[in-house]
């Protein structure tokens, strides 16, 4: 069928055969489908949406649209796991739960984006570590991922080609808020990654890009059951993303708080709850304990012991990093030559903080894209976020702005003194994970 037959059946809302939505797909492979029409596709599918079978039809066959990758011959019986989330700021959960499930006997060949929109990227916070390889070449990362037990990289160019072509299209035709599509684009990825388990971390909140509890609600039911119904164990998480997950945001300083978690010289309870929960549900999905409860006991095990530092260190030194990173990260990592408090206009708690406007101040500051093609400042920043409830005011400020210079500086104070509403707090703080609504299992 014409790749504009099977548009216009969207458009009509039918419900599209498996048969065509692969012929699609491998349009969009080899360059037959056009970039208006799979423009077209993709906004007759978010207008109109997509069954379950359909959005599953979708997901394999942009998974099949590139390499799958194969760990049967690495894994040596250990099950392959990876998380994914829908992206907030000060996460850096990535950073301490890969080398966290391998020191707990999972293989974790992590396959990470960069930042997106105001949220920040895995990768561009790596890119902060001199030598760092995000993209090595298929060899090195299959044996950096065996031999340390956890390499997190950049999706490669033929991994789901076709979720790559969709996606970039669907960035500049305001088609990004489509369940059905992010679902696919996501799993796609995922399953041509060879897992055999996944955690998902739906975030919601003022910083989230899934603002309101019932698109999270909508997202994870999705994507747990398209997961299961394509081959994948899935466990889906609800989490808050009203304020940061952790005290800093921006790729050095979180690089930074990373191995502060690690080390056990700083944990920030909110990035510690969330990192515990999603692990904890990966190991028990994955049958590496008895339950998610348990899981949290073995992860805060490595933790504990040092054994989750000691994988972090080897993956950097592995992936060309530097090998005493974890022992001296300010030798190497990059730091703004400008470093200031920014008090409140007026003294009291915070009630409410619009956390979308704290990542777009670090973009401001230069630690994110406008474009596509910008280079990022990796050691701008803000540290000591001030969280929702807390006292601010002389003694306490709501951050430390971290800037290249003082005009900096003012545009990012600008932002985040809009962003901060000092008055009554909430009466009770909002726990870091709000639900465990879905777990499917393949």
């Amino acid at each position: 069928m014409l790749a504009q037959e099977i548009i216009a059946r969207k458009r009509d809302r039918k419900t599209l055969s498996e048969g065509e939505i692969a012929d699609f797909v491998a349009g969009l492979g080899d360059a037959s489908v056009g970039d208006g029409q799979a423009a077209a596709f993709a906004m007759a599918v978010c207008l109109n949406g997509m069954t379950h079978e359909e959005t599953v039809a979708l997901t394999i066959a942009m998974m099949r649209s590139g390499a799958v990758l194969d760990w049967s011959g690495i894994a040596a019986g250990r099950p392959v796991v990876d998380k994914h989330s829908t992206g907030g700021i000060g996460d850096t959960v990535s950073l301490v739960l890969a080398p966290a499930l391998a020191a707990a006997g999972a293989l974790v060949p992590m396959i990470s984006g960069r930042g997106l929109g105001h949220t920040g990227g895995t990768l561009d916070k790596l890119g902060s570590i001199p030598g760092y390889r995000t993209d090595p070449d298929a060899p090195t990362f299959a044996r950096v991922a065996g031999e340390v037990g956890c390499a997190i990289i950049g999706q490669t160019d033929d991994l789901a080609p076709a979720d790559r072509r969709l996606y970039a299209i669907r960035d500049v035709t305001a088609t990004v808020e489509s369940v059905p599509l992010i679902t696919a684009s996501i799993l796609s990825k995922k399953l041509a990654a060879g897992l055999g388990a996944l955690v998902l971390d739906i975030k919601t909140g003022s910083g989230a890009f899934a603002r309101s509890r019932a698109m999270a609600d909508e997202l994870a039911a999705s994507l747990a059951a398209v997961g299961r119904d394509a081959g994948l164990a899935v466990a889906a998480l609800i989490t808050d993303m009203n304020e940061p997950l952790g005290h800093a945001a921006g790729n050095a300083l979180e690089v930074r708080n990373a191995i502060a978690f690690l080390t056990g010289a700083r944990r920030d309870p909110r990035l510690e709850e969330v990192t515990l929960a999603l692990g904890g549900e990966l190991l028990a999905l994955a049958g590496l304990a008895r339950d998610p409860g348990e899981g949290e006991r073995q992860l805060a095990a490595t933790f504990a012991d040092g054994s989750a530092a000691e994988r972090f260190a080897r993956m950097v030194a592995a992936l060309g990093g530097p090998a005493d990173l974890v022992e001296h990260p300010d030798r190497h990592l990059p730091a703004a030559p400008l470093a200031r408090a920014l008090a409140p206009t007026v003294a009291g708690r915070v009630g409410a903080i619009d956390t979308a406007a704290l990542g777009w101040a670090v973009i401001e500051l230069g630690g994110g894209r406008r474009h596509a093609t910008d280079a990022i400042d990796h050691g701008v920043g803000l540290s000591e976020l001030a969280g929702i409830g807390e006292a601010v005011g002389p003694e306490r400020p709501l951050c430390i702005v971290h800037a290249r210079d003082e005009a900096g500086f003012a545009a990012a104070a600008r932002r985040i003194t809009a962003a901060y509403a000092i008055g009554e707090p909430p009466q009770a703080a909002a726990r870091a994970v709000l639900a465990r609504p879905v777990r499917a299992g393949a």
